[in-house]
């Protein structure tokens, strides 16, 4: 999955103290019911910075939370002048009782511009060029509630696209790439 991926290619070249934390009951447990995709994105953001500020108070000396919010996030969450195109977990609606300042280096960057920096900032290409993982997580990718089963259907559908996407030598040619489990039910007849 995500996190393992994450683990792996940060753990390698990079002279960090990751700590992995597995939230997934918490998260679920929130979510038990919703199927508004609005709403799911604000539990997910609340949740996020929770279990953030629960770990931080673990350490010592934890002061900022660093997020890779890009520019077109902030301009989908909208603004006063602007409506909302979708809300986005690292724009607006954190808690204001965090226990920590919020830093976004890169949130007057959009994709693109991200990625020409990596790249000259010398970061392995194959970080450079990672499909983007949804800040919500994958609860997002699954139309109406989220339950195990859907997101597991929604993590091998998507291991299988990024496979096919790698074997064809697409990686750079398709911008975005992901799966998304409709909230439907469709029958399929052989014969």
């Amino acid at each position: 999955g995500e996190g393992d991926m994450v683990m792996e290619q940060f753990g390698e070249g990079f002279d960090m103290n990751i700590i992995r934390v597995n939230a997934q009951e918490r998260f679920m447990d929130k979510l038990k019911g919703v199927s508004d995709p609005e709403q799911k994105r604000k539990i997910i953001g609340n949740e996020f910075v929770y279990v953030f500020d629960d770990e931080a108070a673990k350490l010592t000396d934890v002061d900022f939370l660093a997020q890779g919010t890009l520019y077109t996030d902030v301009i989908e969450s909208g603004t006063k002048t602007a409506q909302t195109i979708k809300s986005h977990h690292n724009v607006g609606g954190l808690p204001e009782d965090m226990e920590f300042e919020l830093i976004e280096p890169i949130n007057t960057l959009f994709k693109d511009e991200v990625r020409a920096l990596g790249i000259e900032l010398g970061i392995p290409e194959h970080l450079v060029w990672r499909q983007p993982f949804p800040g919500p997580g994958l609860g997002i990718r699954v139309l109406g509630e989220i339950t195990e089963d859907k997101l597991e259907i929604v993590r091998e559908s998507d291991a299988i696209l990024r496979e096919v996407v790698r074997e064809e030598g697409l990686e750079r040619d398709i911008w975005q790439y992901f799966t998304v489990l409709p909230g439907i039910q469709s029958v399929g007849v052989m014969g």
